[in-house]
């Protein structure tokens, strides 16, 4: 039976909020286990259906969480506005599945988009919104928030629509960066071999907001907070080869154990690499950073 609004809301919130602190701690990601088995309040309360992509517990009115596959089996698919199109479920648009998701766009109400883009692999985007339908294709379209409030405005004034499309494809793509990043380093980072993935970043070796920045993993370096933003600062930098550079001006500071064992000793190091060959950092990539760190 379903809460009041109020508490709906409220449990929905620490949902969110309870799902945002445990992916973290993973690396930006989780097994279908543990969301089918995720605790809430000191109770069992899963994220996702074992045996379906949408999961509408009796607790609420609306779709808490649907789950979009990159290779199937529904006919989900990100179009050329960097919206997900998600398939409704077999059967009737109005009716069972379907109906707490068309709630969920009615009210706007905030529901969680796990994308998976390798087996046993869920990436939490939140919050999503359901924004419309499109029922002689049979899908729903789903934004995240930041790009729902944009559209939301497009209607009162008149925006840059290429802006939006690349905003929403830098919020349903990033998360999924990053755990493809944590998976192909195995959680670890590459410079000073630091276990803790709530320590760790996915790093782009050329930014995302260069043309050139794809959103792949040879495009990407897992690093630990302080590595990260000395690669992104110059202070390091890594050569095609893999090797790390310490800027010499930092060399030759004099400072406390942080700068001499955190950055310092890490020039000559050789990066940890992915066990793939096909997840190694991208040469011309690395060459084109590296030359803009020696300038």
């Amino acid at each position: 039976m379903a809460l009041d609004p109020t508490e709906q809301a409220l449990l929905r919130l620490d949902a969110f909020a309870e799902l945002e602190l445990f992916v973290e701690a993973r690396g930006g990601f989780a097994t279908r286990d543990e969301l089918t088995e995720f605790k809430l309040r000191g109770k069992p309360f899963p994220l996702v259906d074992r045996n379906r992509g949408i999961r509408n517990p009796a607790e609420f009115d609306a779709t808490l969480s649907v789950v979009s596959s990159v290779d199937g089996p529904y006919d989900d698919h990100i179009g050329g506005d960097g919206i997900l199109r998600y398939a409704f479920r077999a059967g009737d648009p109005l009716g069972g599945d379907n109906r707490k998701l068309r709630v969920a766009m009615e009210q706007r109400v905030p529901i969680i988009l796990f994308r998976k883009p390798l087996p046993n692999v869920y990436v939490p985007i939140m919050p999503a919104y359901v924004i419309d339908e499109d029922r002689t294709s049979g899908h729903v379209l789903i934004a995240t928030h930041d790009a729902a409030v944009r559209l939301h405005e497009s209607s009162h004034a008149i925006i840059d629509r290429q802006y939006v499309s690349r905003l929403i494809q830098q919020r349903v793509h990033q998360p999924v960066f990053r755990a493809q990043v944590m998976l192909a380093y195995e959680r670890t980072c590459a410079i000073c071999r630091l276990k803790h993935p709530e320590m760790l970043d996915a790093a782009h070796i050329i930014a995302d907001r260069d043309e050139l920045g794809v959103a792949h993993v040879s495009n990407g370096l897992a690093l630990c907070k302080i590595h990260h933003a000395a690669y992104d600062n110059d202070v390091l930098g890594i050569d095609p080869d893999y090797r790390v550079h310490v800027d010499a001006e930092i060399l030759r500071e004099v400072d406390g154990p942080m700068l001499k064992h955190g950055i310092q000793e890490m020039d000559g190091a050789t990066l940890r690499l992915p066990r793939r060959t096909t997840d190694y950092p991208n040469r011309d990539a690395l060459a084109a950073r590296f030359d803009a760190f020696q300038r």
